[in-house]
């Protein structure tokens, strides 16, 4: 859920089971870098319109990591001032791997984010597979990554086709409400639920084919009593955490239901330190079925990632189901990536520390409350958005890993 983004994407090529790829990874050049010293923020080709309250948001990130490194922050990237020697590049999205080589990204180390082979995987639209090996789908496709996360995910498909979406309708109904999904949206945006097939049928018709055909459709089982999970693990420079943590949900301006915060319990060091920590069965499955997700994204060649944010949706299916999956991959700097960096920060101030709990909120209208110790990074008006507040607090650092995870709170 991380936010609210709705960007353009070129049409990919489609292409059929039988259509021969090609390595995007060939000829890749050797990286020897130079030493970083300078943060920037990078605004990229295919990246979403941005509110202003994400840009400054964004900029604070930049200027945060470069803080606690000792780099310089030296705003937005402008080529025809320097190259990308000796830069640290924090995008506004996903980069492609043409764009990042040409920046001089060949490594996680060189940016807060992730770069990908081809426009389509940095949706939500990879999650599922297709509905036969003869289905269309864009050039590049990894029926492999789609196969090797289905026990992670929620059931579902990914289609191209009109015809295919009834199909896998047709296979999903039974198992009560099925979602439908805009690939190119998140935050809960571009979203149906349909109960039925004729109600895909107008769903349908209302749906420009070529849109499906460029960038596809999700469908999958439609959960009720949901709660979001967030699991993930951030690398800047030499520094690593990895978290769990619990999304939540408000009313904006516009009184839609959107993205309004995380609630993160940050470990020092990697997966097999967080999967030490005290936590409910529910959590453990979560950790579990993210990292199923993220060891199986290298399945796209030329894939790096320095942000690894994964929302886990749990709740109880269309015929009383307790059921949990991954809905989607964040790997662009987020709603919650303010808590990453205060708990970075934390544990880069104090080495003793190895748990740190975080919160990211945002809050809108004009009756804001900010809670002592909070660092605001947004409070007023969004020419867009509206009246909003933003911040991030460090709820607790501990010394020791043993505590008692406190979330029922942030859920409501």
């Amino acid at each position: 859920m991380d936010g609210t983004r709705t960007f353009p994407l070129p049409p990919p090529q489609i292409q059929m089971s039988s259509g021969r790829t090609r390595s995007v990874t060939a000829n890749r050049p050797a990286f020897e870098p130079r030493a970083i010293d300078t943060v920037v923020v990078y605004f990229s080709r295919l990246g979403a319109p941005m509110y202003t309250h994400e840009k400054v948001t964004l900029s604070i990130v930049a200027e945060g990591i470069a803080h606690v490194n000792g780099w310089c922050y030296a705003g937005v990237y402008d080529p025809a001032e320097r190259s990308g020697e000796g830069l640290f590049f924090v995008p506004d999205d996903t980069l492609m791997l043409d764009e990042a080589q040409a920046l001089g990204i060949h490594s996680p180390h060189q940016l807060y984010g992730a770069v990908a082979p081809y426009p389509f995987v940095k949706t939500k639209a990879i999650t599922h597979r297709l509905v036969s090996t003869h289905a269309a789908r864009p050039y590049g496709w990894s029926s492999a990554f789609a196969g090797s996360v289905r026990n992670a995910v929620l059931p579902g498909y990914t289609v191209f086709g009109p015809d295919n979406a009834r199909m896998a309708a047709l296979r999903l109904l039974p198992l009560g409400p099925v979602r439908v999904k805009e690939p190119l949206r998140d935050g809960g945006h571009g979203q149906t639920v349909i109960a039925g097939i004729e109600e895909l049928d107008a769903f349908l018709e209302s749906f420009p084919p070529e849109k499906i055909a460029s960038y596809g459709l999700v469908l999958e089982t439609n959960l009720l009593q949901v709660i979001t999970r967030s699991v993930g693990q951030t690398m800047i420079g030499d520094r690593m955490i990895t978290y769990h943590g619990i999304q939540r949900a408000v009313t904006n301006n516009r009184r839609l239901s959107v993205y309004g915060g995380s609630h993160l319990i940050c470990v020092r060091g990697g997966w097999a330190e967080l999967e030490k920590l005290p936590m409910d069965t529910e959590a453990r499955l979560a950790i579990s079925q993210a990292r199923i997700y993220d060891r199986n994204a290298e399945r796209y060649p030329g894939f790096l990632a320095s942000r690894r944010n994964y929302d886990i949706g749990q709740g109880i299916g269309g015929r009383g189901q307790w059921r949990s999956g991954v809905f989607e991959a964040s790997w662009r700097s987020g709603g919650a990536s303010t808590a990453e960096l205060a708990a970075v920060t934390a544990f880069t101030e104090d080495p003793a520390l190895q748990v740190v709990e975080a919160t990211s909120v945002k809050q809108f209208g004009r009756r804001t409350k900010i809670p002592p110790g909070a660092v605001v990074h947004f409070h007023g008006d969004d020419p867009e958005d509206g009246p909003l507040l933003r911040y991030t607090v460090v709820t607790r650092a501990l010394r020791r890993a043993a505590y008692i995870v406190r979330e029922a709170s942030f859920r409501h």
